[in-house]
């Protein structure tokens, strides 16, 4: 884990969204850059398709945890 310099206005959206939306202000942020970094890799997909990648992602690696869980009972 690390600090990020932000800007105080950059702060400040960060707080108004992370409010609006019911998240930490650093949940919020690693959420905008990690929507940011999916933008750059995936130019081509909107918005909508990006968070559809995301929540696939977390779904996968649920069903991983999951897989390990059941192995470790048996």
């Amino acid at each position: 884990m690390g600090l990020v310099k932000i800007s105080e206005p950059m702060h400040e959206n960060l707080r108004v969204a992370s409010g609006a939306l019911s998240r930490s202000i650093n949940a919020q942020a690693e959420h905008w850059m990690r929507i940011g970094m999916l933008c750059e890799l995936h130019p081509e997909l909107r918005y909508g398709d990006l968070c559809r990648l995301l929540v696939q992602d977390e779904l996968k690696l649920n069903a991983q945890v999951l897989e390990l869980d059941r192995k470790e009972s048996a």
